[in-house]
């Protein structure tokens, strides 16, 4: 080994010796910033990732592998030394290593100088080592096998030119065989295997941040055999071509043949091992969680998953189908064996593309395929089936992927598979079973107590606690002992329950039996299962249909084993005309936020002019509320005290059409909901938050060209995009503390009560920066000209405002002392008690709850329109997919609200970009100098470290100290007499 170090570091010194090394690194690192910032423009994207840079280092180490490998055997060939190398006391293979490695030292050095950019990245963003750790390793990787193929060629020739060129033709067909370009032109089952063998897609998966064995063993076989090669090539350079030496000549033949194709064989025969890897990803993005796997190891029944993949599938598509087929073979190995795995081309069976059809609706995507010749529509198949007993979902490849645009590059990846898998999983399980199962999943039984007062029961609910009792035990009947029923009564002497006790455990308080009465009675159940205690509060007409929904309701909120109930108000669609009369498109369009939420959970459209709330809505979610009847306020103030969960988005102003110019404005909000929000000790301001950290807003600008008056699109800063980063958010509250970014669009300031709250739990979720200041003006057309920098004026007060809160703790309705909407006074009622009876619901007369238990919860958002589709519309034109932050903010307060982390844990999981903090020109063009220069000198400095180390290393002339003598002189010597 000494020998073989002793080689390389002779190696480097004569790269050293001249300024070549130091220009071939010099133009490899100029050209590696240039693409990174300017080809792929690093700071437009605005993700904090070097995805730029991995993407282009596959093409330009070629290059720089080829001018520093063309020289190592060539010259020694041009210059005659490799004779002298062949007759040395060394090994050829130590020969070959030895050069190996220098040039590996070589190449780990240019990579080392590119650690400015990842170091970068994370000083302006939130970056995740583990992609950038896989991506330097397959670097490494693949820089070493480019260098074994680079020092092959330069043995076969003594020309360094045309060992440049072979180098970058060979290792340029390795790098193009598994490309789209190659692939796309193969049959399926080719394209397979040139992925396989391409240096470019196995360096793609190492990238990313998984550690494959196959991709490790790849790029090993690959070295090995062209080192190989390399010492058969030096050595057949030895050989006579008589028959002495052909026994030698076959054997070390067939051994160099021998271990490469058993390279071959042992990655052919590990190709279809896919659990021997290592994911690096900060989130493990690419194995399965825990949440995962605890969800398929309490499969009850078999579940069926099977994919239905073309073999001629689209480009784009092919190679994400192995990624989707490695990933199930992983929940597969995890759920043993209650999952039957399949995979399928529904063209190939003709019966099972009718039953695909058929009875799961799935069929064929028409999807446009171009080439060089022509463009053709392809009917392709790309689907996931998952069935579990009568429920199925089936995934389409609008479900699995995600298109990014990159210039006029297209990426296609998959958005988040586990997730997307594992929530259609939830859904089919969760959607099978039933309340007799939830009880036998329950540890302890269930316990139901009724809370009653029979003597002051107004009489149209004197027979409800004989209808509970009804409903109960036909429940504890068939529950095998799992359920347990019992009534109490509270006015009774000999029970240890009193009114006070059931304040001080339940936060239980007695019902007014009507406004005009001081009568008070109590009617509450009471469930405690699963861990948890919560109140049943019956709907409807209180008959045994709604009382035993009620109790089902309780027993699946208390279990993990069904799916979140969300009931949805948002504005109703009204027709809305211009200032000619013509009509034009509501402004007031929710529909996004209702299919994205409904991927994850049942979302049901709530009417909340009954004055109530269905006793299975398991979160009320209120967007965007404006001109609420009473009765309405009424039905959210009581869902609340029922223990409910109330997320509201309500800010002061809404988007509205502006008729004197056509322009897009904003009008304030009318209704009572501010004050109902108010009496809960939080109060939505009446102007609006201005920021200047904000997201960008496309603007049409016109710009004159040679005369010419040209409208162009661009993205300008508008303040009234308010764009919350991590340092205003909550970093503790599960609701927050995955996010990297929310932007709240037209957002009103909110202030807490400190003193109605004192005894809740406040969080303030999402605030504004130190810069931002508050305006009334609803003007949110800018004008650059006035304010060229902001497009609006800038108030003279700036500090952090408010924006989200979430309230947990017992709250006092707002209905409190006041009449129900739905009562009439006595005289009104004896005139027309039909006409009352008719128009008031039964479930009104329970009476008014007048205090929440302390499990309670509300959050407030002080924006109207920030899960607006036209919003949504807005972002992605400039941001791409940055919009869905604001829906993984939502779905994460549901499952904040119902204690569901298994798929918050999942869905954050890489679903969020990680973004960088807001720059300006001048801070961008210092970053990217910066690098520049850096890298440059720490070239240079590397340079003359090495030259001073080699000038220490060389001997020091002898000095001799005044009249000493030393050797003799040449001059001096004695003449000898030459022999002849």
């Amino acid at each position: 080994m000494k020998q073989v170090i002793a080689l390389a570091r002779k190696e480097l010194d004569s790269y050293f010796s001249s300024p070549m090394a130091l220009i071939f690194v010099g133009v490899f690192l100029v050209t590696t910033l240039f693409t990174f910032f300017w080809v792929d423009g690093f700071f437009g994207r605005g993700v904090a990732d070097v995805r730029s840079l991995f993407r282009w280092l596959p093409i330009l180490m070629i290059f720089l592998v080829a001018a520093l490998t063309m020289r190592q055997w060539s010259e020694e060939q041009q210059t005659g030394t490799l004779e002298i190398l062949l007759t040395m006391p060394v090994k050829l293979a130590q020969l070959v290593l030895g050069k190996f490695l220098a040039v590996l030292a070589l190449v780990a050095v240019a990579l080392a100088l590119t650690l400015f950019l990842p170091i970068t990245v994370g000083l302006i963003g939130n970056l995740d080592a583990g992609p950038v750790i896989g991506g330097y390793l397959a670097a490494l990787l693949m820089a070493a096998a480019y260098i074994a193929i680079g020092l092959f060629v330069s043995s076969r020739t003594d020309n360094q030119l045309v060992a440049l060129i072979l180098t970058v033709i060979v290792c340029g067909l390795f790098h193009l065989v598994g490309s789209s370009t190659i692939v796309d032109l193969v049959p399926a089952f080719l394209a397979d295997l040139l992925r396989a063998i391409g240096t470019g897609s196995r360096f793609e998966s190492i990238e990313r941040g998984v550690i494959d064995l196959r991709d490790l063993l790849y790029y090993v076989s690959l070295t090995v055999i062209f080192l190989g090669l390399n010492v058969l090539s030096l050595d057949s350079k030895r050989w006579s071509i008589g028959a002495n030496t052909e026994s030698y000549r076959r054997n070390a033949t067939l051994t160099i043949g021998l271990i490469a194709v058993n390279l071959v064989l042992f990655n052919a025969l590990l190709f279809p091992v896919n659990t021997v890897r290592a994911d690096l990803t900060q989130d493990g993005e690419y194995s399965l969680s825990q949440a995962t796997r605890d969800i398929l190891q309490n499969l009850q029944e078999p579940l069926l998953i099977r994919g239905y993949f073309s073999k001629e599938n689209h480009p784009y598509l092919a190679p994400l189908i192995p990624r989707i087929e490695d990933l199930l073979e992983e929940y597969k190995v995890a759920a043993g064996d209650n999952l039957q795995l399949e995979f399928l081309d529904p063209i190939d069976d003709p019966q099972l593309e009718a039953e695909a059809n058929q009875i799961y609706g799935i069929e064929p995507s028409p999807l446009q395929v171009s080439d060089r010749s022509e463009v053709s529509v392809r009917n392709v198949y790309f689907d996931i089936l998952i069935r579990y007993g009568d429920q199925n979902v089936v995934l389409n490849y609008s479900d699995l992927i995600e298109v990014k645009s990159y210039g006029t590059d297209v990426e296609v990846s998959l958005r988040n598979l586990e997730y997307d898998l594992t929530s259609a999983i939830q859904r089919v399980v969760f959607g099978f079973q039933s309340v007799d199962a939830v009880l036998a999943s329950l540890d302890e039984p269930a316990h139901l107590t009724l809370y009653y007062t029979p003597s002051t029961l107004p009489n149209s609910l004197a027979e409800v606690p004989t209808t509970i009792q009804t409903v109960a035990d036909d429940i504890a009947s068939g529950s095998n002992g799992r359920f347990v029923f019992q009534s109490v009564d509270v006015d009774d002497p000999n029970d240890d329950v009193t009114p006070e006790s059931l304040y001080n455990r339940y936060q239980l308080q007695p019902i007014a039996a009507s406004f005009f009465s001081t009568d008070t009675y109590y009617l509450h159940m009471i469930l405690e299962a699963g861990g948890k205690v919560q109140a049943i509060y019956p709907s409807g007409a209180l008959s045994e249909a709604d009382i035993r929904d009620a109790i089902e309701s309780g027993l699946k909120r208390a279990s993990s084993g069904f799916l979140t109930v969300v009931g949805l108000w948002t504005p109703p669609s009204t027709a809305q005309t211009d200032m000619f009369g013509q009509q034009i498109p509501n402004l007031a369009q929710y529909t996004r936020v209702s299919e994205l939420l409904g991927e994850n959970y049942e979302v049901r459209t709530v009417d909340l002019s009954s004055g109530q709330v269905d006793a299975d809505i398991d979160v009320l979610m209120v967007i965007a509320p404006q001109n609420l009847t009473d009765g309405e306020l009424y039905a959210i103030d009581q869902y609340l005290m029922r223990g409910g969960r109330v997320f509201v988005a309500a800010g002061n102003y809404q988007l509205a059409y502006d008729s004197m110019n056509g322009n897009l404005g904003l009008q304030a909000t009318q209704g009572n909901l501010k004050e109902m929000l108010a009496s809960y000790g939080i109060t939505v301001g009446d102007s609006l938050v201005m920021d200047t950290q904000n997201e960008p807003f496309p603007a049409t600008v016109q710009r004159n060209v040679g005369g010419a008056v040209v409208n162009e699109i661009q993205a300008l800063d508008y303040p009234f995009f308010v764009d919350v980063r991590a340092d205003g958010m909550d970093s503790e509250n599960p609701v927050t503390n995955s996010l990297q970014a929310i932007t709240l669009n037209w957002a009103s300031p909110l202030t807490v009560d400190e003193t109605l709250n004192a005894d809740r739990t406040v969080t303030p979720l999402l605030s504004s920066t130190g810069q931002s200041w508050l305006t009334t003006d609803t003007n949110i057309q800018p004008n650059t000209k006035l304010y060229p920098e902001w497009g609006f004026p800038v108030g003279s007060e700036h500090a952090s405002h408010l924006l989200a809160v979430a309230v947990q703790g017992s709250f006092e309705s707002f209905f409190k002392g006041r009449q129900s909407p739905f009562e009439t006074e006595p005289a009104a009622a004896d005139a027309s008690a039909d006409a009352a009876a008719a128009a008031t619901p039964s479930a009104a007369t329970t009476g008014t709850l007048e205090a929440s238990p302390a499990s309670a919860q509300l959050i407030v958002v002080g924006s109207n329109e920030f899960l607006n589709d036209i919003v949504f519309s807005l972002s992605n034109s400039l941001s791409g997919e940055r919009y869905l932050n604001s829906i993984q903010f939502v779905q994460n307060a549901v499952d904040w609200f119902t204690q569901d982390s298994a798929l918050a844990e999942i869905r954050t999981r890489g679903t969020t970009a990680r973004l960088l903090k807001p720059l300006s020109d001048q801070e961008q063009s210092f970053w990217e100098a910066l690098n520049y220069v850096l890298a440059l000198l720490a070239l240079g400095a590397l340079y003359l470290i090495w030259r001073m180390r080699k000038r220490s290393e060389q001997p020091m002339p002898l000095v001799l100290p005044a009249g000493a003598s030393g050797p003799a002189r040449p001059d001096s010597l004695p003449e000898q007499p030459v022999k002849s």
